[in-house]
């Protein structure tokens, strides 16, 4: 009874991490361009919005002038789509429960940023600003053209060129 019981309590505490969908998990959605459900867009969105967030912080504070620049915008304009998913949620527009915290892929992201300086944590910086933008531009278009909520599905569409525009300047920073 008592294996039981824990394994009751594991299970129900799992849960939020497992609620991600398999297919949106393992990028294979992604791969066929098949739109996420609405549960999954909502813990991408807001858990690539809380990554933009703090690694940009941490970039106004290391990064050079135009790197300074870059973050204070995407601390600025992921601060915006983060209160503005939230309020779709709130007012009940989306049934979707908002994630507590970044994925431990982001964690390590962000840790890994947390332990460089100078030159390595631009470098590093720019690079994972790229790769966040790629994987946004991709999930609100494919949420955008595809989705099942149509009140999201129009946010996911109206905030995919601010994304785009953020992609090309993060590529622009690469460059």
């Amino acid at each position: 009874m008592k294996k039981i019981i824990i394994a009751s309590l594991a299970i129900s505490l799992a849960g939020p991490v497992l609620a991600q969908s398999a297919a949106e998990k393992s990028g294979v959605n992604s791969l066929i361009g098949v739109a996420p459900k609405t549960e999954d867009f909502v813990q991408e969105a807001a858990t690539s919005d809380m990554f933009e967030i703090e690694s940009s912080k941490l970039a106004v504070d290391r990064g050079d002038a135009a790197t300074k620049t870059f973050a204070q915008q995407m601390v600025t304009d992921h601060e915006k789509t983060s209160s503005e998913l939230k309020a779709l949620i709130s007012a009940g527009k989306v049934k979707a429960q908002l994630p507590s915290a970044m994925t431990s892929a982001q964690q390590d992201m962000l840790d890994k940023l947390k332990g460089l300086q100078g030159d390595d944590f631009i470098k590093q910086y720019h690079s994972d600003q790229e790769s966040a933008h790629e994987d946004a531009v991709d999930l609100f278009k494919r949420y955008g053209e595809g989705g099942d909520n149509a009140e999201l599905k129009a946010w996911a569409a109206s905030t995919r060129p601010a994304l785009e525009h953020h992609l090309q300047m993060a590529e622009d920073l690469n460059k």
